[in-house]
């Protein structure tokens, strides 16, 4: 029998679990390849899982209701359609069965971590899945796995993740579980009772004092902790809902690791007030809609190809500068805030960014967005201003150098200035300010201040044939 892994998909960048809602297959069932097998909920979308290939459901990890990690081993299909476990015949609890489920186990254990590891020796597999008896069970193999993170953090460590007590699913090891051993000296003991081997790579010639974790990676990657207050008579004390939780802890994650710093423009959209008046018939015979937002966004995803550092990030000592435009649109969904991505948005014409906006948030409230429409933004656009707010100073993404927030258009007095006689007169104005705050590891003043001007410009003389 050559079983694979069913995981926990990787659902958005920032979502670290999710809920399984419902199995649409049993055990037993034949599936195909890409055929729905699950249901799965997260605070941000909820999304059928495929099959990754053709063969028969033959174990469920993962039952309705649970939560796990992502990366949770949630079912395992046999390619070869072989009979499920739960259709085995009375005769299976006979020691010759159990000898032989024993060994099916052990053999199934040692071609998945193969399957994952081909570069491992099959006996070193072998020795390294096998317990005493030759036998592992599921509850073993779960233990044995664990996500990219925990794994890169062991890695990076030099910790044996077999030997980190874990308490997730099926004892499988969490990143919180990892930095705690960690912290607790596990690396250091396990240098001080392992023998000495003969240096093979630059990497293992390391200092022992290398392994030690640095306050930096403690202080960066440690679970975020809130403190606790007193509770007075009259209080109401109510737990965070899930949604609320993980924004918490991400927008505490975004402004421990990047260094905030906002600048600020106020924008004329007269110009656009007419380019809306004189298009609307034609878009509405169309079925266009396009506000205010699709206008900035439009501008936006142009004028980042001139500032590649708003479109970059750091990563490491490294910095990343994207090759698309994939501009993250904040929805709020009352309560809570979910960021669908309108990707190669400088792809797209006026129309069909309005057009993107608009179904992207009818769906982001209707909770039938897709994994992916959630995920690789480059830059993001929130909009308080929608709500009368006159600026914002958000918060930057993760993964991101900037974010841009739309205050409220409103009429406003102002001075202009006559281009032919250079005389100054009162008048009543759309007007707006925007806030771009930006990384200050990569993002300097002047760069934001030039950015903020050219959009100030590409906005107020907005082009005609957009």
């Amino acid at each position: 029998m050559s079983r694979i892994d069913v995981p926990m998909p990787q659902m958005g960048e920032s979502i670290a679990e999710g809920t399984v809602s419902q199995w649409l297959k049993s055990v037993g069932d034949a599936v195909e390849r890409d055929e729905p097998i699950l249901e799965i909920s997260t605070d941000k979308v909820d999304a059928e899982i495929p099959a990754p290939a053709s063969g028969t459901l033959v174990e469920i990890a993962v039952e309705e209701g649970e939560t796990v990690e992502v990366g949770t081993i949630v079912a395992y299909i046999d390619t070869e359609g072989g009979a499920a476990v739960s259709d085995v015949d009375s005769d299976a609890d006979t020691p010759e069965a159990e000898a032989k489920a024993a060994e099916a186990t052990t053999d199934d254990a040692v071609e998945d971590d193969a399957a994952q590891a081909p570069d491992t020796p099959p006996t070193a597999a072998a020795s390294s899945t096998s317990s005493t008896d030759g036998a592992q069970t599921a509850e073993e193999r779960l233990r044995t796995r664990s996500t990219p993170v925990v794994r890169k953090i062991a890695e990076e460590h030099g910790v044996d993740i077999g030997s980190v007590p874990g308490t997730g699913h099926a004892g499988r090891v969490t990143k919180q579980d990892i930095l705690h051993f960690i912290e607790d000296g596990g690396p250091a003991d396990q240098a001080a009772a392992a023998p000495a081997q003969p240096a093979k790579s630059r990497t293992a010639q390391k200092p022992a004092a290398a392994s030690a974790p640095s306050d930096l990676w403690t202080t960066f990657y440690k679970e975020v902790q809130h403190p606790e207050f007193p509770v007075r008579s009259a209080d109401q004390v109510e737990p965070m809902d899930k949604i609320r939780r993980l924004t918490a802890e991400h927008m505490v994650i975004a402004k421990r690791i990047a260094p905030h710093v906002h600048s600020f423009i106020e924008i004329d959209f007269s110009v656009i007030d007419r380019i809306r008046a004189a298009n609307k018939p034609r878009w509405q015979a169309q079925g266009a809609r396009v506000s205010y937002t699709a206008f900035v966004a439009w501008a936006v995803s142009r004028v980042l190809h001139e500032f590649p550092t708003v479109n970059s990030t750091v990563s490491g000592n490294n910095v990343i500068y994207r090759g698309n435009v994939n501009l993250g649109m904040a929805v709020d969904l009352n309560p809570g805030l979910i960021v669908p991505v309108v990707h190669d948005a400088d792809h797209l014409g006026l129309v069909g960014i309005g057009n993107k906006i608009v179904d992207l948030a009818t769906r982001a409230r209707d909770r039938k967005l897709q994994p992916a429409e959630i995920q690789g933004a480059t830059f993001s656009i929130t909009n308080p201003g929608v709500l009368g707010t006159m600026v914002g100073m958000p918060v930057i993404p993760k993964g991101t150098s900037a974010i841009l927030g739309t205050g409220a258009i409103e009429k406003r007095v102002v001075v202009v200035t006559d281009p032919d006689t250079g005389t100054d007169s009162m008048a009543i104005r759309k007007r707006s300010l925007f806030s771009l705050g930006y990384d200050h590891r990569i993002v300097d003043g002047a760069d934001a201040a030039r950015f903020l001007s050219r959009l100030k410009e590409m906005l107020e003389d907005f082009p005609e044939d957009a």
